[in-house]
This record gives C-alpha cells, sequence and structure tokens, in this order.
C-alpha cells in the first residue's frame, strides 16, 4: 500500500476484546477487563477528560539479575486475571532510590478510549518513550501520563520503561563474549516491547498496522536509533522524535573505553554486583571520552546495530516511514542554572570562553561570538548564549537528520516550538496534555501539538508540507502556527562550515 493513501483512523471492524462491563456497568464500576494473547489484564476506566481505560504495569519481558546484560525473554501467557491498575517501578538509575527502582524493569502502560474497547473500531497506537538521555527516566512519571491525548484525539496511547544506563547499555562485548550485544540491551527491550504491541495491542482497541514510536530527548534518540536497527524493521510505521536525534551510535573503541573505566571504579564482576555498587561506580566513573559523567549510549556493535543510525545517510529499511523532526527555539535555556558557573557574570567579554566547552563544534568562539553581537544587535549576553548553544549542540543533529531524509526523498516533516522562548522538555506536557494549565494560551498550543501529533499517528501527515532542501518548511509553534522557509537559516549555515559529530559517540 503507498504510504501517502494509508490511513489508520476508522479501520474496520474486528474482533472485540472480553469486557466485563457493558457500556452502562462500566459507567457505574471503574474496572474492566481485556483478554489478549499475553493474558488476562483487569484495569480501571477514569471520566475525565473523557472515559479511558488505562492499564499500567504490564510486564512484556523478563530481564532479572540471572539475565543481566543479557536480551530479555518473553513472560509466560498470564493465564490468571492479572492486575494492571499499578504501575511497576523504573529502571535503577543514579538520583533515584533503589527502593523505588528496580532491575527486572520491562513493563507498559496502555490507555485507550473506552469506546475503542466497546465498539471494535481500531485506533491509532502511539507508543511513547520517555528521555533522560539513555541513564535515566522513566515512563510513569507524572507528566507521561497518557490519558488526556487518548481521551482528546482517540487514539490509544502506550508508555513502556526498559533498562537504561550500564544495565542497558554497557559494551560487554569483547570482555564477555557470551554477552554479546549488552551494549544496545535498551534497545532490544524496545523492540520486544514493540513485538507485544503488534501481539496484543488490537484487544485494547489498536491497530497494530498503524502504530507510531514518539519521544522526547534521549527517547528521540532512542527512536532514530531504532530506524536503522533490523530488529526494529515493521514494528512501527510512523516516528516523531522531540529533541531528540542521534545520528551517530559510539563506536567500539569508544564504548569500550567507558567499559574499561567502568570495571575499574566498579573493581568486581558486574554480572554479580548489586545494583547499589553497579550505580556507585556509574556516578563515580569520568567518562575518558567526553570528561564529565559516563556517557552510555547505543553503540555500533555488528550484532545489533550494523551502521550509525543517521551517518553517513538516512536508513534505507525506514524509507517507507514517515518521520516528523522538532526542537525547541532555546533548548539550552533547561541546561544552565542561571546563577552556575557558566551563566553567573557573564557578559560580551566572556561570553566566547564561556561558550567554549558548550558548542561542541571545533569553530572559533570570538569569531562566533562577533558574528552574532553583528546579527542581533539588541540581545543580550544570557539571551545571545543561548541562542548560540542552541543552534551549535542542540539544533544541529536534528537539522542534518531532516536534511539526510530530504536528500534521500524520504518522507520528513519539521516542527519548531517557539511558545514562550520554549526550553528542552517544554513540548512534552504541551504534546500530552499533561500540563494542568488553564492558561488559555497553554491550553490551546497545547491542543494543536496534540492534534499535529495524532493526526501524523493516523495518516502520516501532520499537516503542513514536507521539509525538503530547497524550501525547508518548518511549522513554527507558538500562539499562531506558521509554516516557515528555512527559519533560522542563518544560524543553520553558520555552523554549516564545520563537520559536526554527536557528542558521546
Amino acid at each position: 500500500m503507498k504510504r501517502r493513501t494509508l490511513l489508520c483512523a476508522g479501520a474496520a471492524m474486528l474482533s472485540l476484546p472480553v469486557l466485563t462491563q457493558a457500556r452502562t456497568a462500566a459507567a457505574l464500576s471503574n474496572a474492566v477487563t481485556v483478554s489478549c494473547a499475553a493474558g488476562h489484564f483487569r484495569g480501571v476506566v477514569s471520566a475525565e477528560p473523557l472515559p479511558v481505560a488505562r492499564f499500567v504495569g504490564i510486564t512484556y519481558g523478563s530481564a532479572p539479575q540471572a539475565r543481566r546484560f543479557r536480551e530479555a525473554e518473553r513472560p509466560p501467557r498470564a493465564n490468571e486475571l492479572v492486575d494492571a491498575t499499578e504501575f511497576r517501578q523504573a529502571c535503577a538509575q543514579p538520583g533515584r532510590s533503589l527502593r523505588e527502582t528496580t532491575e527486572d524493569c520491562l513493563s507498559l502502560n496502555i490507555w485507550t478510549p473506552l469506546d475503542a474497547l466497546q465498539t471494535g473500531e481500531k485506533r491509532a497506537v502511539m507508543v511513547y518513550i520517555h528521555g533522560g538521555a539513555y541513564t535515566s527516566g522513566s515512563a510513569t512519571d507524572p507528566v507521561h501520563d497518557g490519558r488526556f491525548l487518548a481521551a482528546h484525539e482517540q487514539v490509544v496511547v502506550v508508555s513502556v520503561n526498559h533498562r537504561l544506563n550500564v544495565l542497558g547499555y554497557l559494551y560487554l562485548d569483547s570482555v564477555f563474549p557470551e554477552l554479546t550485544g549488552s551494549g544496545n540491551r535498551g534497545q532490544t527491550d524496545l523492540v520486544l516491547a514493540l513485538q507485544w504491541i503488534q501481539d496484543n495491542i488490537r484487544s485494547f482497541g489498536g491497530d497494530p498496522q498503524c502504530v507510531t514510536v514518539f519521544g522526547q530527548s534521549g527517547g528521540g534518540a532512542k527512536i532514530a536509533t531504532l530506524m536503522a536497527m533490523p530488529a526494529a524493521r515493521g514494528l512501527f510505521h510512523r516516528a516523531i522524535t522531540m529533541s531528540g536525534q542521534q545520528v551517530t551510535a559510539s563506536g567500539p573503541s569508544n564504548a569500550g573505553m567507558r567499559t574499561k573505566a567502568f570495571l575499574q571504579t566498579l573493581s568486581g564482576d558486574p554480572r554479580d554486583a548489586s545494583l547499589e555498587a553497579l550505580m556507585s561506580a556509574l556516578r563515580s566513573t569520568p567518562d575518558p571520552v567526553l570528561g564529565g559523567s559516563l556517557y552510555m549510549g547505543p553503540v555500533l556493535d555488528m550484532h545489533t546495530l550494523f551502521r550509525h543510525p543517521f551517518w553517513p545517510n538516512a536508513p534505507e529499511q525506514s524509507a517507507e516511514i514517515p518521520m516528523m523532526l522538532g526542537n525547541t527555539i532555546s533548548e539550552t535555556r533547561a541546561f544552565y542554572d542561571p546563577q552556575g558557573s557558566v551563566l553567573k557574570g557573564l557578559t560580551f567579554e566572556n561570553l566566547a570562553s564561556r561558550i567554549e566547552r558548550e558548542i561542541k563544534v571545533d569553530l572559533l568562539p570570538a569569531w562566533i561570538v562577533a558574528q552574532f553581537r553583528a546579527r542581533y544587535p539588541q540581545e543580550t549576553p544570557v539571551s545571545l548564549f543561548h541562542r548560540i548553544v542552541t543552534a551549535s549542540r542542540s539544533w544541529r543533529g536534528q537539522v542534518m537528520e531532516a536534511e539526510a531524509r530530504a536528500r534521500a526523498r524520504h518522507p520528513v516533516y519539521v516542527y519548531q516550538l517557539n511558545f514562550r522562548d520554549a526550553k528542552h522538555t517544554d513540548d512534552i506536557a504541551l504534546c500530552l496534555g499533561t500540563h494542568l494549565s488553564e492558561d488559555p494560551e497553554v491550553v490551546a498550543v497545547s491542543r494543536r501539538l496534540m492534534r499535529h501529533f495524532a493526526d501524523f499517528a493516523r495518516s502520516g501527515r501532520p499537516g503542513w508540507p514536507e521539509y525538503d532542501l530547497a524550501f525547508r518548511q518548518t511549522l513554527v509553534i507558538d500562539t499562531q502556527d506558521q509554516v516557515v522557509s528555512d527559519p533560522r537559516r542563518w544560524e543553520r549555515e553558520l555552523f554549516g562550515v564545520v563537520p559536526y559529530i554527536q557528542p558521546g559517540s
């Protein structure tokens, strides 16, 4: 079927799931049960903003310590009724108590319009992959609640927890040959979750042939990586990345240096170490390539990942998957404390020295500052700092991915969130509707962004023209939406004179 004619909304009536209540009974009780290939699951119904059934904490794979660094196993079919009303713990990670996290963390959560369960009309499925780089984060954070998007746009929303940091991305292939593939275990967990969705989502009102993956920051980077992983082929049909790109993966040499440094800090066998010891070593090991905290991310291991996600070109395996890429206008406002050492006391005189370590490209800082001051004479040192660093380190990867797909004539759409000088993470609550604001402007922008995302999930077309190298059409989202040709062209061209290698790879 041609990609341009593939529509997912209003699919044909298919077999109904097994429900414990009819429509009238469901209005009186908040319990609902679905039977599917994986077993029998009991969820709950919430009435606001519209009736949505929620099934959370569903196990899609097993990865306890006995399978540490190995591929997760599929759980057996649940023949007994499984209570799916409580979230499961996220992956163990720095900054979160080990009492609140776990190693065996593979679970997913589903929000589906109640009508989808009762009528059998299959809805587009939107699978949210959380951010936090590859080291932290959780699908169960309140900002990731899927009920508002499910209710307002009548789609099925799924969120996924998977292995992170050393549990999901420590490259041990050369140290323990039996653990080949360990550097991408977090990615293969996501593949397993998408396989579970293919096998079971129909019973929850979703269309398994209309699956969109979307995610912010590290979630977007994980999606870009999935687009180049052979194991993920055919498991999703649209992709949205929000402020998250993965142009290149870690090479095995850099990944190996990180593993060596980590193991020296750990001083023991990582297969037997306690979670507390693993997390302590992760916090204590400086990155031998970048400096700062130890980077974890996908590895070009020639076992699960055979090419860089978007270098030297867009992956051919995902050529027919429409892709939407977005960034915020002022990404780096989320990264720097105004009273921290980088921004405190910032002046035009020290701006060049302050940006030198932050821009992530090898270009003369004093020259950059002079160019930006001439271009934006009214802006303050802090405003110029964020404009410069956002364009050089946070936006550059998105431009490269969009250009790669446009060059290959793969369908690609681009948006830019300008609303209230948006920073990194601001689009999460807006696209999921979890902002909980009563400000009419916030509500209006959120509803439009939800509609753009859901329209794209249903049809592969978000409602504005494709991005191409001639016009670079971009939807600029503000109090009013506007399609703009090549926004920030001057900034793009200035940094385009030097090569860019994704930090960490």
